[in-house]
């Protein structure tokens, strides 16, 4: 499974890429408006950053004008990813792009049907929102199990990624799912990386190892 960091925080990139863990990174206009820089730098900076796809996603609402925005994000760099939401105005749009050769990635899916239409379509990656679902009372996880069943009848080539995971449970329950990607809020990702037992057991072997009076292995 590949990993995403959910993000435009350029120092949380920049923090956690060197974990050789982070296959790519997903963006959004909410994550952009809370950098406080011009977008346009810090999407910049994020292409720089990692070697992997960046989903940069539309904001124009018209489909004329998502088609031509989607046409100068997918020129912004060569591991850009377009964000598409779903919609049946976007269809079309979708479909041209694909034609074209661009890279979409279509979010907002919340059914195994809207998922086979876009996979139909040729897409690069499909995003079921799991929280969302959660959300409202609604098994996530499951929705995400649906998706990926039909992606496997029918042998589409699109991959799914796993969106909208708000917690650790969520993400550990995805892992059994074999989806293709899961993209992550920093904060579970450096979650992830803790725990009490793994701490205690650092702290105990330090201590055992002071009893030895001795600094290195070979002294």
């Amino acid at each position: 499974m590949k990993i995403f960091l959910d993000t435009a925080n350029r120092e949380l990139i920049k923090r956690f890429v060197p974990t050789g863990l982070i296959d790519g990174i997903t963006t959004n206009p909410s994550h952009l408006s809370k950098e406080g820089d011009n977008p346009k730098q810090v999407l910049q900076d994020i292409c720089n950053m990692v070697k992997g796809p960046v989903s940069i996603e539309v904001v124009e609402k018209e489909p004329d004008a998502v088609l031509a925005q989607a046409r100068e994000i997918a020129k912004f760099a060569k591991n850009v990813v377009v964000k598409i939401p779903f919609a049946e105005q976007y269809l079309p749009v979708i479909k041209t792009l694909v034609a074209e050769g661009v890279k979409i990635n279509v979010t907002l899916i919340f059914t195994p049907l809207q998922a086979l239409m876009v996979a139909k379509l040729g897409v690069e990656m499909i995003s079921p929102f799991v929280g969302r679902w959660d959300d409202i009372g609604v098994d996530g996880v499951e929705l995400l199990e649906e998706v990926i069943t039909v992606k496997d009848l029918y042998d589409f080539s699109s991959q799914i990624l796993a969106a909208s995971i708000r917690t650790l449970i969520q993400w550990q329950k995805i892992t059994q799912t074999g989806v293709d990607i899961a993209t992550l809020p920093p904060a579970v990702f450096e979650q992830a990386m803790k725990h009490p037992l793994t701490l205690r057991g650092i702290e105990m072997f330090d201590a055992d190892w002071k009893k030895v009076g001795k600094k290195g292995i070979f002294d």
